[in-house]
């Protein structure tokens, strides 16, 4: 896999060369509240609402490198400087290179399912990477989701249902901006069923709060390192 590079401010520069983690504050200045977006494909929804919200700043991720250059280029075009873009595996990154809590929203349109079972634990949304995910949240914060396969929609549904700290609604339509991806343009022409969630999360939620079926597998890993240590 190429190595992971940032596009911000029509600058571009190797991850190995920023700080972990990422100073985001530093990369697209203001004040303005942050929302990211994990697996931007093209950028349609990124773009828009960019351009639609100076004052908001954007943070997107995307390891296909053609889909982050197109991206790129097209946010140097348009001069849009409230933009953060990384090239790289999203749990990497999630797990090593970006801040907690500094999101207000939080995107993933259409990951990849995985839907072999042994490719499971690839999933974005699995109960050992879900908090992976819902660390990017500052509390009270929102997570956006949609898929076509739908047996990944009722699994992902379920996982955040059963998380403490979250409050989970199902979306019957379209989103009231319309369709934010190529993928969901092109879907819905299609008459494709789609699954839409929503979920907030608590504005009390404790840092760290992992969910209960992911926690035993953290805690078993931490005790096997204490053994190795130990031994």
């Amino acid at each position: 896999m190429l190595p992971a590079r940032v596009a911000y401010g029509g600058e571009e520069v190797p991850l190995s060369e920023l700080p972990a983690p990422l100073p985001l504050d530093r990369l697209a200045p203001g004040a303005g509240p942050w929302e990211a977006e994990l697996g931007f494909g093209k950028g349609r929804y990124l773009l828009g609402r960019a351009a639609e919200e100076p004052r908001g700043r954007f943070l997107g991720i995307e390891v296909a490198s053609r889909y982050y250059r197109i991206l790129r280029d097209r946010a140097a075009r348009r001069g849009l400087r409230n933009l953060v873009l990384v090239r790289g595996e999203a749990l990497y990154l999630l797990a090593a290179a970006l801040p907690c809590g500094f999101a207000r929203a939080v995107h993933a349109y259409f990951p990849d399912p995985w839907p072999k079972s042994r490719h499971l634990k690839r999933r974005l949304f699995d109960a050992e990477t879900v908090d992976l995910v819902l660390g990017l949240l500052a509390p009270g914060g929102r997570l956006y989701f949609a898929t076509d396969h739908l047996e990944y929609g009722a699994a992902v549904r379920e996982l955040l249902e059963s998380h403490g700290a979250l409050r989970v609604a199902v979306r019957r339509d379209l989103w009231a901006d319309g369709p934010r991806t190529n993928y969901e343009a092109k879907y819905v022409a299609e008459g494709r069923p789609i699954a839409r969630l929503e979920a907030a999360l608590a504005p009390s939620a404790a840092a760290g709060l992992l969910h209960p079926r992911g926690r035993s597998g953290v805690l078993a890993a931490r005790g096997s390192l204490g053994r190795e240590g130990g031994s």
